[in-house]
């Protein structure tokens, strides 16, 4: 009955003119308004940003904003994979040979998350880590590792809410919602960055330039709370043994370390 009921509602109040409306209002020049209050009730780590409450126009430049610099410090080991966001380190687990992933005892299907099969099959046995971000997290996505974009596209239409009840109760949220998909290669093989957009506002605004990554380095924004997907090829990426589910994370600390495949991999 909630499963039910929580996606009756959901379906009510995504549609294409209910995120146009909010998503006018948040770039309005009345949403200055509802700022204070915003940071208040999330209780957003004023000390850091780049500007005060007061200098932010809307809500959505309180969505967008930057930190100061040197609010984030990246770990720059050669191996290093670091968090592209500010988020909640959701699950990390495996993805099997028919290209299955179970999040929140739910069934996702990576080649429906990726829509390309001929880009599904480097990642079968491969690993996935999910990144949640709420509404009271920064919002701007940065590069997990050193590399070359070899590809980026874009899928889907509707963006379900993708916190905990959305993976729960959703249909198949991470491979339905909007999602901008960016391919990159590195020295230790492909890392897939797959950044999904939250309930509402459908907006991901890619801003890096050229093709070259570099780890840490600012590539995307959301403009409401989100999800990001990392996909690794099959014995390439080892998680932390210090981090564990659900867990705090921040721009630039370490998730794990990248290793060469082995000739037999």
């Amino acid at each position: 009955m909630l499963q039910t009921v929580y996606r009756l509602m959901i379906e009510l109040t995504n549609g294409r003119w209910t995120s146009a409306i909010l998503k006018r209002f948040a770039q309005s020049r009345i949403s200055r308004f509802v700022v204070p209050s915003f940071a208040r009730i999330y209780q957003l780590n004023q000390t850091e940003m780049e500007k005060g409450l007061h200098e932010f126009p809307t809500l959505h430049a309180l969505f967008v904003r930057n930190l100061k610099k040197g609010a984030r410090t990246i770990d720059k080991s050669d191996d290093a994979v670091v968090s592209p966001v500010d988020a909640v380190l959701e699950d990390v687990g495996p993805i099997k040979e028919n290209s299955e992933i179970i999040v929140k005892g739910k069934t996702y299907s990576i080649e429906e998350m990726l829509g390309d099969r001929n880009v599904l099959p480097k990642y079968l046995n491969g690993t996935y880590v999910i990144l949640y971000l709420s509404p009271s997290h920064y919002h701007r996505i940065h590069s997990p590792v050193n590399g070359t974009v070899t590809n980026q596209w874009t899928l889907g239409s509707k963006s379900y809410p993708v916190n905990k009840w959305g993976l729960k109760y959703g249909v198949r949220t991470l491979a339905k919602n909007y999602r901008v998909i960016t391919e990159v290669n590195t020295e230790f093989g492909h890392v897939a960055i797959v950044k999904v957009g939250a309930m509402f506002v459908n907006s991901i605004e890619t801003v890096h330039e050229g093709s070259n990554l570099v780890k840490g380095g600012e590539i995307a924004y959301f403009t409401f709370g989100s999800t990001v997907v990392l996909l690794f090829e099959k014995n390439t990426f080892e998680l932390d043994s210090n981090l564990k589910t659900p867990q705090e994370m921040k721009v630039g600390e370490k998730l794990g370390i990248l290793s060469k495949k082995s000739s037999g991999a």
